[in-house]
């Protein structure tokens, strides 16, 4: 069987403060990115192609697959006309240009939101170069029908079969099949619901199969991307002017929103989602439990009346962020949750502490001295170990998740005068 290959590395200059994939592609926001075992490769199909990525702190390195001529003609790199490889490049540069919305400067952006907001300047230095992906409408809003009550990782396991069941084959590279993104038409027969069942989706099932119905059959072809922001349109439509911004947000996003909720499956949350990663609309502020406890504890909601989450105090935290950090609210609002998970709990900053060391004479022993070190740590890094390290003025510099009470005797025997 006549397989294809990767066309050669090519490199896009792009610092981590600008884009860092190792945290855009697990944060939340796409959940089809495969990080090659045993590296730093990522792989996903985006408009069809294969394409794979990895990143030093200066540039981002990129490559697409090019599929054996049986498939469709595309003859290896090495026998394509100069003009043509050339072309290929230009393609998928385009693509992640695109994708990744690296038409922002994103220093500014953070410059801009850390002036604004003492709290994001406190966490966004530990995690810079996160990005608000273009994705796809669709893809988008199929993704985040299946995140209600979901985690990251079983997202991706159920976005995975998906693809595999029902979306096309593009490629198989080192043993993995690597599938587009089913269209709403490929989900519409009879048998889609009880086989998304069965592929462990749960209550998911129907939302998807009676929202694949309405979009294939009760919308015009292009329905979703005619939602999206006229700034932030789909890969190959020219930007427009997306209207004036006001406390809810633009008039294009409150419609856009509104709409989606008339979809199966689709909360204020799951609308909010859509309408930031698939439809461009910046301002939008996906308002989950997780984001709920972050505006209690950092930004003083849950006092007197708002005290629960429901469609008052969901509007309330969105006018709140869309009111200090604009109409990026959205992107500053992934920063601080990206802050929060789990995965990322090892950036968080490190504290330095002092302690108290006292020596003291060993009696009936001169010439040993007893040292007694006690250490009150206030870190927030989560690991398992304290790591000290003493300097002369008996400071210590510790990791740890907690605070630690420790108390240590070390005896140790004193040099004799020669």
């Amino acid at each position: 069987m006549t397989v294809g290959a990767f066309s050669e590395w090519r490199k896009l200059p792009v610092s981590l403060s600008e884009l860092c994939i190792n945290t855009t592609l697990r944060c939340g926001q796409s959940f089809r990115w495969h990080n090659v075992p045993d590296s730093d490769e990522w792989r996903c199909v985006l408009h069809g192609r294969l394409l794979s990525l990895k990143q030093d702190p200066t540039n981002l390195y990129y490559r697409a697959y090019l599929p054996p001529k049986h498939l469709q003609p595309a003859p290896p790199t090495s026998s394509l006309p100069e003009s043509q490889s050339d072309k290929e490049s230009d393609d998928v540069l385009a693509i992640l240009k695109h994708y990744f919305h690296l038409s922002s400067n994103l220093t500014s952006l953070y410059s801009q939101w850390s002036t604004q907001d003492p709290n994001f300047k406190k966490k966004a230095s530990q995690f810079t170069g996160i990005r608000i992906l273009r994705q796809d409408p669709w893809e988008a809003l199929v993704s985040f029908i299946c995140s209600s009550n979901n985690n990251i990782a079983r997202i991706s396991q159920m976005i995975e079969k998906l693809c595999r069941t029902y979306g096309p084959l593009i490629a198989s590279m080192d043993g993995r099949a690597y599938h587009d993104f089913p269209t709403p038409d490929a989900l519409t027969s009879d048998d889609v619901e009880g086989q998304l069942r069965n592929l462990g989706f749960g209550y998911r099932a129907k939302y998807i199969y009676q929202t694949a119905m309405i979009v294939a059959t009760q919308r015009e072809k292009v329905w979703l991307n005619t939602l999206c922001n006229p700034e932030s349109p789909v890969f190959g439509i020219e930007p427009a002017p997306g209207g004036d911004m006001k406390p809810e947000g633009r008039e294009g996003y409150r419609e856009a929103h509104e709409k989606l909720l008339e979809l199966q499956g689709v909360g204020p949350k799951v609308a909010d989602c859509v309408c930031l990663m698939g439809l461009g609309w910046g301002e939008s502020v996906p308002v989950d439990t997780h984001v709920w406890q972050i505006a209690q504890r950092d930004y003083k909601f849950g006092k007197g009346a708002q005290k629960t989450l429901n469609k008052t105090t969901y509007d309330a935290v969105g006018n709140h962020f869309r009111k200090l950090w604009g109409k990026e609210a959205g992107w500053a609002h992934s920063v601080l949750f990206t802050a929060d998970l789990r995965t990322f709990s090892d950036r968080l900053i490190k504290k330095e502490v002092e302690v108290k060391v006292k020596a003291e004479k060993v009696e009936d022993e001169p010439d040993k001295t007893e040292v007694k070190t006690a250490t009150t740590v206030r870190g927030v890094k989560r690991s398992s170990e304290v790591k000290t390290e003493v300097n002369k003025s008996s400071k210590i510099k510790t990791e740890t998740e907690e605070v630690v009470e420790a108390q240590t005797t070390r005896r140790s025997k004193r040099l004799r005068n020669r």
